[in-house]
């Protein structure tokens, strides 16, 4: 009888509702009463927040899964982005925006454009002829970026989809043109005025750079590298017709060459800017800053 009453009351106090729980519960029978202590039924689990900052390495750990896989879609990941950064340097002022592959790797897309001639002092020599340049720019671009010591320092790669038009106006020198040696007169050829552009349509790029933090949210990047442009196309002309003088030292303005003109003299000037393969690999300096999510 005693045993019955036990389970009985046993289970009645199971079936009991989560407040009572949570007291003592006191069982009599007939001759002895008995305490049990109910056991806490609700357990919390804490979950792991979306990004993980490393405080150390400055990068952003994606726990989404969203980009190897996991339960998220590209569409969320694409959305919830690691970083985004505000640059400016020899491919142009741009941005770009990251998402975290894992602690030590990001996938990067940006642009960077603009006229940028000024930053590189906004002429160059090619042979003996200075140009004046007019640079407009567009470089958009999708890389890897990777920490591979987990710290500050890092190693940067991808590939640059260039869309550059470089126009070039030459400057006479003393009143010639100097080409391959030879010196055409100025006023006979008029202004020699030009544009350059890169053959490749995809440039392979390689940097190595510091990405320090100032706060968990903003920090600073310097970087340095190049890309390979390829050989250049130029298309030079020149604004006079009729014959051209070649300076021959003396003060009589140069003697006339039969059959040469100021046509033949901007073609030249177009093959010497070629052989030159002005910029075929694009030097990549550029500093900005960056604020992380």
């Amino acid at each position: 009888m005693k045993l019955i009453k036990l389970t009985a009351i046993s289970a009645a106090v199971l079936a009991s509702t989560a407040a009572l729980a949570a007291e003592p519960v006191v069982v009599v029978d007939d001759n002895t009463a008995v305490a049990y202590e109910a056991e806490p039924v609700a357990v919390a689990y804490e979950a792991e927040p979306a990004y993980a900052y490393n405080a150390d390495a400055g990068v952003v750990r994606n726990t989404t899964g969203a980009v190897a896989g996991g339960t998220k879609t590209f569409f969320q990941t694409a959305i919830n982005p690691a970083a985004v950064s505000a640059e400016v340097g020899t491919l142009g002022y741009g941005a770009n925006i990251a998402w975290g592959l894992n602690e030590k790797t990001e996938l990067q897309a940006g642009w960077a454009g603009g006229d940028v001639a000024d930053l590189f002092g906004g002429d160059f020599d090619a042979n003996d002829v200075n140009y004046d340049v007019d640079a407009d720019f567009s470089n958009p671009y999708l890389g890897v970026q990777l920490r591979p010591t987990g710290n500050w320092f890092t190693m940067g790669a991808g590939i640059i989809v260039p869309d550059n038009d470089i126009d070039v106006t030459a400057n006479p020198e003393g009143g010639v043109y100097k080409i391959n040696d030879v010196s055409y007169n100025a006023d006979d050829v008029g202004t020699l005025q030009g544009t350059m552009e890169h053959r490749n349509k995809l440039a392979p790029y390689a940097t190595i750079g510091f990405r320090p933090n100032i706060t968990n949210n903003f920090g600073l990047f310097g970087e340095i590298g190049a890309a390979y442009m390829g050989s250049t196309d130029a298309t030079v002309t020149a604004s006079k017709t009729g014959p051209v003088r070649v300076d021959d030292g003396g003060n009589t303005g140069g003697t006339v060459v039969a059959g040469l003109s100021p046509d033949d003299v901007a073609k030249r000037a177009e093959q010497e800017l070629e052989d030159k393969d002005y910029l075929e690999w694009m030097p990549i300096v550029k500093v900005g800053a960056t604020y992380r999510f």
